[in-house]
């Protein structure tokens, strides 16, 4: 009884400590960065989600060297990666560059990326059979 019980203690610090990374970037592959990306963002809430994709890219588009990125997000947790975009949008807003002379602050940036995400989402053009049958759905079954 004794080594069940001492196992399940080890079993679960194993689990625990594998788990306690789940909020930061992997950086130990391009791979695994771009899956641990998708993941954190997928559990962000949607007032996040665009800052955090947008500093991502951005920091990608800084550093194009994989080495260099992949030491610069690693271990990262979305509010750090939220923060290095803030920095990297004052430092090419002071620096001039013409995309970014259009917004007055981060948070102007990102809301206008927002209202294009949500504008996108709406302009999904419906399937023709969507239009022909707007109450069946069991052609949609078939589909999968």
């Amino acid at each position: 009884m004794k080594k069940i019980s001492t196992i399940l203690v080890l079993l679960t610090c194993v689990v625990v400590s594998g788990c306690n990374k789940s909020h930061q970037i992997n950086g130990s592959s391009m791979k695994s960065v771009n899956r641990s990306m998708a993941s954190i963002k997928e559990r962000l809430p949607l007032d996040q989600r665009i800052e955090y994709e947008v500093s991502f890219w951005t920091l990608r588009d800084e550093l194009k060297d994989n080495k260099a990125f992949l030491d610069a997000v690693d271990g990262k947790t979305p509010e750090q990666m939220i923060e290095t975009g803030r920095q990297l949008f004052n430092k090419r807003k002071a620096a001039g560059q013409p995309e970014y002379e259009q917004f007055d602050s981060w948070e102007q940036m990102i809301a206008q990326y927002s209202q294009e995400r949500i504008d996108q989402n709406r302009k999904r053009s419906l399937d023709d059979r969507d239009k022909k049958y707007p109450h069946r759905v069991d052609y949609k079954m078939h589909a999968m």
